[in-house]
């Protein structure tokens, strides 16, 4: 269970979720929910969730390589000089804002 989930027994149940699936796949979900314990609605929305975080947390953090790391800090540390083109962006910028 993720750190900000509330057991699903106590979360108000307002929204409905549908799929129409083939019956082979809805009898694999019906036997590994049966053998987790769990109704088939319960063990469907686990995976679904665990599933969801996975990929919410994938497209919201940067990996970056050794050497990458490497880079990023340096850059950070020793920033290079503006560009003519950054410098024409940024005036453009200040003119267009008011600034």
């Amino acid at each position: 269970m993720l750190s900000h989930e509330i057991p699903s027994s106590r979360k108000a149940r307002d929204a409905r979720l549908e799929a129409r699936i083939p019956a082979e796949d809805k009898a694999v979900l019906e036997r590994a929910a049966q053998l987790a314990g769990r109704k088939l609605s319960e063990f469907v929305l686990a995976a679904a969730q665990k599933e969801a975080a996975t990929v919410i947390a994938a497209h919201e953090s940067i990996r970056l390589s050794k050497a990458e790391q490497v880079a990023f800090v340096q850059a950070l540390l020793e920033p290079p000089a503006p560009s003519d083109r950054l410098r024409k962006a940024a005036r453009t910028y200040r003119q267009r804002m008011g600034l």
